[in-house]
């Protein structure tokens, strides 16, 4: 399994590989006000997929936050049941949320 990842790997590297010497042309991007920006092809297409990656994960931490802090609650509240139950911290019974 470990070589047929490695083997994946590598094909996906060739392809990107070829990709990008293929499409080495320059292009230009125009802003407002007559601002313009000439680079590669596959500059530009790595530096909007960085962006869009960045992005996305700043989209995705409100959620990973919230459900961090309602683990945190949830963990407290079942410490507080295991030691009104009479539970030791050595031994912990789940109870069943009613």
């Amino acid at each position: 399994m470990r070589y047929l990842t490695w083997l994946l790997r590598i094909v996906l590297f060739l392809v990107l590989l070829g990709f990008a010497v293929k499409n080495d042309q320059p292009v230009v991007l125009r802003y407002f006000f007559g601002y313009e920006w000439q680079s590669s092809l596959v500059v530009v297409l790595l530096l909007f997929f960085a962006m869009g990656v960045g992005i996305g994960m700043l989209a995705l931490l409100g959620n990973i936050f919230r459900q961090r802090r309602e683990i945190a609650v949830l963990k407290r509240e079942l410490r507080l049941k295991n030691k009104l139950a009479g539970v030791g911290d050595t031994q912990q019974v789940p109870i069943q949320p009613s």
